[in-house]
């Protein structure tokens, strides 16, 4: 992991072959909330920072919708885009939500998924492998994933009244995720991936609530006051 340095911001950089993929961070409170001005121009930055021909994202809703990019799709809702267009970023917003980041080494896919605690109960994630090997003929094997800084076990009480619509999905054993009154969202997703076959799996250890080694925005710490981080990735 390297840090990349763009203007006076911090994004957390990982590049294989020509994937990029980044994470930003609340450095110098760089906030990429699309319900803002602030957020709206920074997202125009990026296609000067990083030499884009666009940013690709959707209105997220907590939903398991996918789908593919298209210039004209932004705003439309959904939790999660692939595409296999050169030179685009696609990302997600969150601020103590999952960011997951996809790549086929062979086909040449790429994806971005935000799976709060909804979209992983929905298995996204899972949904989103699937409609990769479905439009784009990926293999498990070729495929690489990366979850990205997100509120973690350490962190993330949930209310034991939630956990049976994570039962009934039929993925997860309760014991392994749900411990002392906190959720793994993280070993949540990793079953997801397995269950595809997919164990190409890189793992971000940073709490967005209480990281001491990188400054990240948290909407369970600051509430109201939260900006929003973009996770992203690149076919050049």
């Amino acid at each position: 992991m390297y840090t990349k340095k763009e203007d006076k911001y911090s994004f957390l950089e990982f590049k294989d072959d020509n994937f990029e993929l980044y994470f930003s961070t609340a450095e110098n409170n760089l906030n990429f909330n699309i319900n803002t001005t602030i957020g709206i121009e920074n997202l125009r930055n990026l296609k000067k920072w990083f030499n884009l021909d666009d940013v690709g994202y959707l209105k997220q809703t907590h939903s398991d919708i996918i789908l593919n990019y298209e210039e004209d799709k932004k705003g439309l809702e959904g939790d999660a885009l692939i595409t296999d267009k050169n030179n685009i970023a696609i990302g997600v917003f969150t601020a103590d939500c999952v960011p997951v980041l996809l790549y086929d080494k062979v086909k040449k896919v790429i994806g971005a998924v935000h799976s709060g605690w909804k979209g992983t109960c929905d298995l996204i994630v899972k949904k989103t492998i699937c409609k990769m090997k479905k439009e784009f003929s990926s293999i498990d094997s070729d495929i690489v994933v990366y979850i990205g800084p997100h509120n973690k076990s350490c962190c993330y009480e949930f209310g034991a009244e939630s956990l049976s619509q994570f039962e009934n999905s039929g993925m997860y054993n309760i014991n392994e995720i749900y411990k002392n009154g906190k959720l793994d969202l993280q070993k949540c997703i990793i079953k997801q991936c397995e269950s595809e076959n997919v164990y190409n799996i890189k793992c971000l250890d940073i709490c967005t609530m209480c990281s001491s080694t990188h400054k990240m925005h948290s909407y369970r710490r600051d509430s109201k006051n939260a900006g929003r981080m973009f996770s992203f990735i690149i076919k050049k």
